[in-house]
């Protein structure tokens, strides 16, 4: 079985592992220090194992709520990324149209900023979007994506 990330190319004269962990030393590095990613996302640690129903891929979304997360799944291809959610308006501000919204606080000191993920992954064998689930908790994206049983196929008997 094989499981191809498609995000990052690993450098060919570096192992694998050590390669991913300079790549997010340096991408938390460049967040903490100038603010932002330059390209404005980050790679998710990911995990993934297969029965012989289906694949279990795990993301790492830290900082995410349910709603940023948009998960695409296309054939064998599964895509992840954050999206910007409008935020609500209370109830308490539409009762009061009349009153003048609170200012907003100016931040003076900022060391955390708002993470945005993106990964695509392709995988052995198509997926069952039907069968398939996703459970988010503690940071954690879980997708259980069943594997599609191929249609059309018979069996012939042999006389």
């Amino acid at each position: 079985m094989f499981v191809l990330p498609l995000s990052r190319t690993p450098s060919r004269t570096v192992a694998p592992h050590f390669a991913r962990a300079v790549d997010r030393l340096f991408d938390e590095s460049f967040d903490r220090y100038f603010g932002g990613a330059a390209s404005g996302t980050r790679t998710p640690a990911l995990d993934v194992s297969e029965t012989d129903a289906a694949y279990t891929v795990a993301f790492d979304v830290p900082g995410v709520t349910r709603a940023q997360l948009k998960v695409s799944v296309e054939g064998r291809r599964v895509s992840l990324e954050t999206v910007d959610v409008p935020k609500a308006e209370s109830a308490d501000a539409a009762a009061n149209a009349d009153a003048t919204p609170p200012a907003a606080p100016r931040a003076l000191y900022r060391e955390r900023s708002t993470a945005r993920y993106a990964r695509t992954v392709s995988l052995p064998a198509e997926v069952d979007q039907g069968a398939s689930q996703a459970k988010f908790e503690n940071g954690v994206l879980t997708l259980t994506l069943a594997k599609k049983i191929a249609t059309g196929a018979t069996q012939l008997s042999v006389d």
